[in-house]
């Protein structure tokens, strides 16, 4: 018999992003960077997503707000944007891992929108809580890349 991966009370290590769902991701890097002062951290296109993303890094902190803009419009950002305007998409919360994350909170009644984990932003592993189970927010779940 394997032994279940221990997971700590605290489910979650850091604010790792607020996702800022954006038309135009160029525009949004310069307001964020000539506005805020922010600095672009990283920035990649995920079709699997259906986005063109950035991350633009918050002070010397490792918290980003993550910029997201549609690659086309049966993107799931593009319906977000069209649904609710441009603005919060979801906050995401980092952990040290993301299957044993998952399988607590399936425990404790939530659900999750993979049933395995994903590629995400820097080759991260996310899943997402479904936004009815966490009181209408969007909660993504990243377990950083090891290189990272």
């Amino acid at each position: 018999m394997t032994a279940a991966p221990l997971v700590p009370a605290n489910l979650f290590t850091a604010i790792d992003h607020v996702g800022m769902a954006v038309p135009d991701l160029d525009e949004a890097i310069a307001f964020y960077r000539d506005v805020y002062g922010m600095t672009l951290q990283h920035e990649e296109t995920n079709v699997e997503q259906g986005v063109r993303e950035a991350m633009m890094a918050v002070g010397d902190s490792t918290s980003c707000v993550q910029l997201l803009a549609p690659l086309d419009e049966s993107s799931t950002i593009a319906k977000f944007i069209d649904r609710n305007g441009v603005g919060c998409q979801q906050i995401a919360y980092r952990v040290t891992d993301v299957e044993a994350v998952s399988a607590t909170l399936r425990e404790r009644g939530l659900r999750l929108l993979y049933e395995e984990p994903r590629r995400g932003t820097s080759d991260s592993r996310i899943n997402f809580v479904h936004p009815k189970d966490a009181g209408g927010i969007l909660v993504e779940l990243v377990e950083p890349a090891a290189a990272h």
